[in-house]
């Protein structure tokens, strides 16, 4: 994607998203990008004021907001009849929404409770995502269902153990859905970004400064922020990646083909 990158995604112009975390983090991120391609963003976020704050900024005649709690079935199956009530058709569905959880990596400092809101947000969310979108979709004969993942889905050590079993499980949960959901025309996909300078993400990693965060990073030169987390969702949810389904599209710099321990090149 180069400077003119997207000159040939206006197949955006028209389309309708739904994003869940979309006041802030990547999810707002991406609300931005699809407005500027010309598609209809209803943002779902439990950070109402955050969200109606949004919207205002962005353009209020394209931009609506709906509360959600993605870990509760009605709030999704009512935003999902939202975005209906509003535009008349889902086109894109990105299940964006997610928690880290406690910063414990060690299991014996883990808690039940804690394990089980992460699996809520970040797994049973995209559940609930996927299903109300595909209920919408199905009808439709398309659309393009989008997941975020992390690195972490097809790595260990690297986050607390709810968090990775979470974002694993969620990437069993698109490539199941890809091969039913297939059959009628409807695409799913991941998005799996390496760690993104985000809020969220200072509670996460102590060495939060974007010179500490690039000693992380195999590709140097730059580091992940939100935007480039955005264009791949753009592209995902685009006709430009129209026969892409049941792929899980890190985005790590290359980061995750790397053992550090044992890589003869220096780091």
């Amino acid at each position: 994607m180069g400077s003119s990158q997207y000159s040939h995604l206006k197949q955006e112009e028209g389309k309708v998203a739904l994003i869940t975390g979309g006041a802030s983090g990547i999810g707002a991120t991406t609300a931005r990008l699809f407005l500027k391609h010309g598609a209809k963003v209803v943002i779902a976020d439990m950070q109402d004021e955050l969200g109606h704050s949004l919207c205002k900024e962005l353009d209020p005649q394209s931009t609506t907001f709906v509360h959600c709690d993605v870990s509760k079935e009605t709030d999704v199956e009512n935003a999902v009849n939202h975005v209906i009530s509003m535009y008349g058709k889902l086109d894109i569905m990105y299940n964006n929404a997610g928690i880290p959880g406690e910063s414990q990596y060690n299991i014996l400092d883990n808690t039940q409770a804690d394990f089980e809101q992460v699996i809520r947000v970040n797994l049973v969310g995209a559940f609930l995502g996927t299903k109300h979108a595909a209920r919408v979709m199905i009808p439709a004969r398309k659309g393009s269902i989008i997941n975020t993942a992390s690195v972490c889905s097809i790595m260990g050590g690297l986050a607390p153990p709810a968090y990775t079993s979470s974002k694993h499980a969620v990437v069993g949960l698109m490539k199941n859905a890809a091969v039913e959901l297939g059959h009628f025309g409807i695409r799913v996909n991941c998005v799996s970004p390496y760690l993104v300078l985000t809020p969220m993400a200072k509670d996460y990693v102590k060495q939060y400064e974007e010179g500490t965060l690039k000693l992380y990073s195999n590709l140097k030169g730059d580091v992940l922020k939100p935007e480039g987390v955005a264009e791949v969702a753009l592209f995902l949810g685009s006709d430009e990646s129209k026969y892409v389904s049941g792929h899980n599209l890190v985005i790590d710099g290359g980061f995750s083909i790397v053992n550090s321990g044992f890589c003869m090149y220096p780091q």
